[in-house]
């Protein structure tokens, strides 16, 4: 396969991505770390961290796409943690590009519409604000669930442990928002949602889930943000044939 450019690839990534749709995010979306001029191979990863960092440049990796970058609202210093991380890249000429919220949101390859997806939940609306802009989405499902059934479901399909707390609905309208969206549930009492598929669990969010009565279902951050990346690695095979790889490295949180 020819190399490509790697100003083509982010020009396009931009864009796609819908990146300037969230001019607010902590996150500094887009390339974060310059490598090699050209790209073959991309890795795709959840989180920029020096495990996934070392198993890119043992595979020879050209570019990593992450969904939490390094960068959140600016570098105050160089050292530590932060100099390892940057010199493995930096030794390893791999370059790192971030998309966080866009990559919540995405319509085609954001992590809440493909939840939606795999779950067989026919989307219905966009759902969750956060910074002002809404990053899930809210469906519907064919048939009525137990909680029960439901929480099994989301475990099959996301390959994860998943805590649900009831408070004696039925499930079948779902809001969804991957990582820590727990705060969706004001949305979720406004719209009439029976329960909220979040990633990370929250204390806050019981009393308020008890009594709104709407059930809660914590899926686990890492397990509900894999989605997206895998998607946009997907798509990159698809529209320009890179060899993509997914680097697992679950937290289990």
């Amino acid at each position: 396969m020819k190399p490509l450019s790697l100003t083509k690839l982010i020009s396009f990534l931009d864009g796609e991505l819908k990146l300037s749709a969230f001019p607010g995010d902590e996150s500094a979306n887009g390339l974060q770390v310059e490598g090699k001029g050209s790209v073959q191979k991309v890795g795709i990863a959840v989180d920029a961290c020096d495990y996934v960092f070392r198993v890119a440049a043992e595979r020879s990796m050209d570019l990593l796409i992450v969904h939490h970058g390094l960068i959140w609202g600016g570098i105050r210093s160089i050292r530590g943690v932060m100099k390892k991380r940057i010199k493995t890249l930096l030794d390893a000429e791999i370059s790192l590009y971030a998309c966080h919220l866009p990559l919540d949101w995405h319509p085609a390859y954001g992590n809440n519409s493909r939840i939606l997806k795999v779950l067989s939940i026919r989307k219905m609306g966009e759902f969750g604000e956060y910074h002002g802009k809404r990053i899930g989405y809210w469906g519907r499902l064919a048939h009525e669930l137990s909680l029960k059934q439901f929480a099994s479901l989301v475990e099959r399909t996301l390959d994860t442990k998943a805590t649900a707390i009831g408070f004696g609905r039925k499930v079948k309208n779902i809001g969804v928002v991957s990582g820590g969206g727990w705060s969706a549930i004001y949305d979720a009492e406004r719209l009439g949602i029976d329960t909220l598929l979040v990633g990370e669990p929250s204390h806050s969010a019981f009393t308020l889930a008890e009594e709104m009565q709407v059930n809660l279902v914590f899926a686990g951050h890492y397990a509900t943000e894999t989605l997206g990346v895998r998607a946009v690695g997907e798509m990159l095979q698809r529209k320009f044939g890179l060899r993509t790889e997914f680097i697992d490295h679950p937290t289990g949180l």
